[in-house]
């Protein structure tokens, strides 16, 4: 069920889903967190949505889109859409789009919409701002989750997420390599237990995930880190011991090879942006190794 409410108020989104949810005998109670998505523009708004359903399916969530558009001076409107029920997952989605003097206070209109008593989680698919603790949408949650992938220069967002840092952030590229973290630990905890002397990196430029899963190394081995543009591969170098992880750019297979041992396939697809929304929403603490990966990011050498 989808229904329009132009030129509103939040008082009469309430009342609407009041109403909706007697009419069909629903209630919140299932709910256990509140999802604000913050985009710039319509272009991801069906994108995000429907991840934020997939994952709901795990975490049913009240959903609150937010697009903010000009904050020049005029007259300031609130324009709604409420998605419910089948067309919202196990959740609900209610897209405000925010124009005039209103689009610069996005925090005022979202908190009358918070459900009582759940967490907040606030998410970025675009542009995010520099410290998403501080921003006033960020304010309002206890788990900020950003995705340099989506922007112009992946590189430069991923490093731009240490300055603004704090404990309850994180970025969809820290998700997106959990599998691959975990394999690259998997292989080392096998003899021999030699400490890791070098670590290269190689993928695609614009592969943000890549960047950080080199500085996640970078803070774990004392040795020096390259990260390369190339073929998807990382080789972690011991002595006489070599092992590495690859996989074609768009294959779902991956290759483990040590130097003492045959060579494994693995499953390793790319994970898509609802399976890593779901991941990040099931911990609301803060993600300390993220953070020390962002740190790592400065010892990383870039050829």
């Amino acid at each position: 069920m989808i229904v329009e409410l132009p030129d509103t108020t939040t008082t009469a989104i309430s009342k609407r889903l009041n109403a909706l949810r007697e009419q069909v005998g629903a209630v919140t109670m299932g709910r256990v967190l509140t999802l604000i998505i913050a985009l710039e523009t319509d272009a991801l708004l069906d994108e995000s949505v429907a991840a934020a359903n997939i994952a709901g399916q795990e975490h049913p969530s009240r959903v609150i889109v937010v697009i903010a558009g000009d904050a020049a001076p005029g007259e300031s409107r609130l324009d709604a859409q409420l998605r419910l029920f089948g067309d919202a997952g196990a959740g609900e989605v209610v897209v405000l789009r925010l124009s005039g003097p209103l689009a610069a206070h996005a925090d005022a209109v979202v908190v009358p919409l918070l459900l009582p008593d759940i967490p907040v989680v606030a998410w970025w698919p675009q542009t995010a701002p520099q410290a998403p603790a501080a921003d006033p949408l960020g304010r309002l949650a206890v788990r900020r989750i950003t995705d340099a992938t989506n922007v112009a220069d992946p590189l430069a967002a991923i490093r731009s997420r240490l300055t603004g840092y704090r404990p309850g952030d994180t970025d969809l590229a820290w998700s997106r390599i959990t599998y691959w973290r975990a394999l690259l630990a998997s292989a080392l905890d096998e003899p021999p237990y030699l400490p890791i002397n070098a670590a290269v990196v190689s993928g695609l430029a614009g592969e943000p995930a890549l960047d950080v899963l080199a500085g996640w190394l970078a803070s774990r081995i004392d040795g020096p880190v390259h990260r390369l543009v190339g073929d998807l591969r990382i080789e972690l170098v011991r002595d006489g011991d070599t092992v590495s992880l690859s996989r074609p750019q768009d294959g779902t297979t991956a290759t483990l090879r040590r130097t003492t041992k045959p060579d494994a396939l693995i499953p390793l697809p790319r994970r898509d942006t609802s399976e890593c929304l779901a991941e990040d929403l099931r911990r609301l603490d803060p993600d300390v190794i993220y953070g020390a990966a962002l740190r790592g990011m400065e010892r990383v050498d870039y050829r």
